[in-house]
Order: C-alpha cells, then structure tokens, then sequence
C-alpha cells in the first residue's frame, strides 16, 4: 500500500487549502482513509476519517472548517481530499494521510506527510 500526499504550503489566517492524498495498494478501496496532524511538540492527533461507505468524523477542532471526501471509483487508485478553510495559525501542522482496516491485522499505512503553514 502506498500512500501519497500533496498540497500543502504557506496560507494566511482564514485562507483555504485542498490536500490530496492518492492511495493504492490491495484493499485500500474497502479500507477508512483519514488525515492526521503533527504540530510542533506534539503528538499526532487524528484530524478527519471517511469510511468505504462515507461514513464522516472529524476532530472537535476542525470541525465546520474542514471537509474530508474520497473518490474510489478507480480500483487501482483511490483519492482521498481535505478541505481546509478558515485556517487558524494553530492549524499549522505536517498532515498525514492514512489508510486503516480493523478487520485486517497490521493494516495501518501512513503517507509521507505534507507541510500546512497558517501565518501572517
């Protein structure tokens, strides 16, 4: 399973930012893909999931502000998306992509993460 995310960058408060994510490996359409978020200091804190049937949660933080999609329509490549707006500087976080199967013992891929800068 590999996951690749892109889309991060530098965005003043209140601005908006897309991440995607591009997800592909065996069993990664059936699987929960999520964004998870490591701010300097601190430990990673899951951000958003969506299920294989689209089935939402998001973290108290974002949410309202943010909005978690996926496209798995291609077998061979899933995407997974966050919309971020109205980004707070305490937004600033490298952001992960994962991939999770409970039903399948050790099915926990992480991305590379990508880099979201919220200043001024």
């Amino acid at each position: 399973v590999q996951l690749q995310a892109s889309g991060g960058g530098l965005v003043q408060p209140g601005g908006s930012l897309r991440l995607s994510c591009a997800a592909s490996g065996s069993g990664v359409t059936s699987s929960r893909l999520g964004w998870y978020r490591r701010a300097p200091g601190n430990q990673r804190e899951l951000v958003a999931t969506i299920t294989s049937g689209g089935t939402t949660n998001y973290a108290d933080a974002v949410q309202g502000r943010f909005t978690i999609s996926r496209d798995s329509r291609d077998n061979a490549k899933n995407m997974v998306y966050l919309q971020m707006d109205s980004l707070k500087p305490e937004d600033t976080a490298v952001y992960y992509c994962n991939a999770r199967n409970l039903f399948r013992s050790g099915y926990n891929f992480w991305g590379q993460g990508t880099l979201v800068t919220v200043s001024s």
